[in-house]
């Protein structure tokens, strides 16, 4: 079920991603009808994927999703439902392959998704909604965006949101090597930050966590942390970085007209605050501040670079392909039990026969019933690889008309 920027205000998406991290247990307790739950959330997209086993409980799949996310967002079951958008089968596998890969992303191209898919299934593992399928699909998904990348370097150009972001700022600020950076944030998307930051050559950066994790993370990464006073480490800046993900704006009006006014006497620089956040981490009312530029997701959107070039177009080729190989793959495993079933019998069959025969008539009986169980076997597999269930059917049908033989085939008859 996906919810992404392609169709929704990030506004919405917002409210939706409100406690990501309950989500997939809450809905994989609630409801018989959902074996496993992935739940991916990002700056630009809200996705569940769900393991139901039958398809006939897709609806009440559907509905316990709505109420769930309904409860944490706050918003009406039935907005919640229409925001969703359900999908099933192939169209699901190629739909996170792309995700995974880039190709639906704010920024086409960007890196930072491929780890973020990765993260979903790590943090779904914690929880325990996992399963064998799941992790087959986002495995599957990993691997194709590594293939995208090797084989278009779609992702080698660095595309990125905070990219864009800072693209947008660059011409008001100072250059690089003089930009003092104060970073609010400690996760996994403040680290891709700090490094778009480092490649231009910014490294004068502080670091602010509300969460008190700034000295561990500014100490691995060779920057500076920040004291706990966000107003006094808001003074002498030139760019805020605001990507902490927190639940309400960590960076209000009033810390931003303290900052400033403590420099006023001596002229408070132009500020370019980016807030990169999906849950605002700053209040959108500090962009009327004078001096000062707000960028938000929004802003990004709407500059994003445009997707339709031949290496996206041969990317999403690879996609397709990827997504095909593993649907075939994926059936092939899903009617071979049938055909293992069969063929076990026959071979059983086979052995009790073999007993007491002499290795001569052994053989025979052997090569007999083996011939006979290879061409429908082979016509079973290939009928599951393509999705033609009627071919599959007949070919089993085949599999189950298979006898051994019964023929009198002492060692006395054999010698003749």
């Amino acid at each position: 079920m996906v919810a992404s920027h392609h169709d929704l205000d990030l506004s919405v998406l917002e409210r939706l991603s409100a406690d990501t991290h309950a989500v997939g247990r809450e809905i994989v307790t609630a409801s018989d009808s959902i074996a496993g739950a992935v739940v991916l959330a990002t700056c630009n997209r809200f996705e569940l994927y769900l393991d139901v086993a039958d398809a006939a409980d897709a609806d009440a799949a559907r509905a316990a999703v709505a109420g769930t996310v309904a409860a944490r967002s706050g918003y009406p079951r039935q907005r919640v439902a229409d925001a969703l958008v359900p999908a099933t089968g192939p169209r699901v596998v190629e739909h996170l392959f792309a995700v995974a890969s880039g190709l639906e992303s704010m920024v086409v191209g960007e890196r930072e998704i491929a780890g973020q898919v990765r993260r979903a299934l790590t943090a779904a593992r914690r929880d325990g909604t996992t399963t064998s399928d799941l992790e087959g699909l986002f495995q599957a998904a990993s691997r194709t965006s590594r293939a995208v990348e090797g084989r278009t370097g779609l992702g080698a150009a660095g595309r990125s949101v905070v990219g864009v972001a800072l693209d947008l700022v660059e011409d008001g600020l100072p250059a690089w090597e003089d930009v003092r950076c104060l970073l609010i944030g400690t996760g996994s998307y403040a680290g891709a930050s700090l490094a778009a930051l480092k490649a231009r050559g910014c490294e004068d950066v502080l670091v602010y966590s509300a969460s008190g994790r700034a000295g561990q993370f500014a100490a691995q990464r060779g920057v500076t942390a920040a004291t706990d006073d966000l107003a006094a480490s808001l003074a002498g800046v030139d760019l805020v970085v605001a990507c902490s993900g927190a639940a309400g704006a960590v960076l209000d009006v009033d810390a931003l007209i303290r900052a400033r006014s403590a420099e006023a006497a001596v002229g408070a620089r132009p500020l370019a605050v980016l807030d990169l956040a999906l849950q605002h981490d700053v209040d959108p009312a500090v962009g009327e501040l004078p001096g000062v530029r707000l960028v938000s997701l929004t802003t990004v959107a709407e500059h994003a670079p445009d997707g339709h070039s031949a290496t996206v177009a041969e990317a999403r080729a690879v996609v397709t392909e990827k997504a095909a190989t593993f649907e075939r793959d994926l059936r092939t495993r899903q009617w071979n039990p049938p055909v293992v079933a069969e063929r076990r019998r026959v071979l059983e069959e086979l052995a009790a026969a073999a007993d007491g025969l002499d290795e001569r008539a052994a053989r025979a009986l052997r090569r007999t019933v083996r011939a006979a169980l290879h061409e429908p076997t082979v016509r079973a597999r290939e009928a599951a690889s393509a999705g033609d269930a009627a071919a599959y059917a007949a070919a089993l049908a085949d599999l189950a008309a298979v006898e051994v033989p019964r023929a009198d085939l002492t060692p006395a008859a054999a010698r003749g």
